[in-house]
């Protein structure tokens, strides 16, 4: 077991399991069959990222270093959130970009799912955390790796 500290851009506790990203995470890209299609597993659908694509997103805690591509990567998000399919939570090793913040606070703010969101858990994290693991984040932004 290893603890991470980060910061809390969305505070929230939660409990789940690692899906890991190594590369950077297009959320319209991984997005876009679910929202389009009704996938309620939210299977990722970019075929350019080889570490998710194809395994089922909602639910788990996300974690990718940043994310990358469209500018509708914030209302991805909040979508996402409002239709039920969103990650467990958002793990960012770097610090995370304008547009998956305003998704992020966007779906605290207008729908009643919690998904906390912290950054900078630095590059240790990306490196020591594997899909599977289990996942615990605090309000403060402390993120344990079981």
């Amino acid at each position: 077991m290893k603890q991470f500290k980060g910061r809390p851009v969305v505070p929230g506790t939660v409990k789940a399991e690692a899906l890991v990203s190594k590369g950077g995470f297009n959320t319209l890209a991984s997005y876009q069959k679910s929202l389009m299609f009704g996938d309620k597993k939210a299977t990722c659908s970019d075929q350019n990222n080889p570490d998710l694509y194809g395994k089922p997103m909602s639910g788990k805690a996300l974690c990718l270093p940043q994310t990358i591509g469209s500018t509708t990567g914030g209302m991805v998000l909040y979508c996402a959130a409002a239709l039920g399919r969103q990650p467990a939570c958002l793990l960012f090793s770097k610090p995370i970009d304008s547009l998956a913040a305003a998704g992020a606070i966007l779906a605290n703010v207008w729908t009643d799912i919690n998904m906390p969101t912290v950054d900078s858990l630095g590059d240790e994290f990306l490196e020591y955390v594997k899909t599977g693991m289990i996942i615990s984040v605090s309000e403060d932004g402390t993120v344990t790796v079981e």
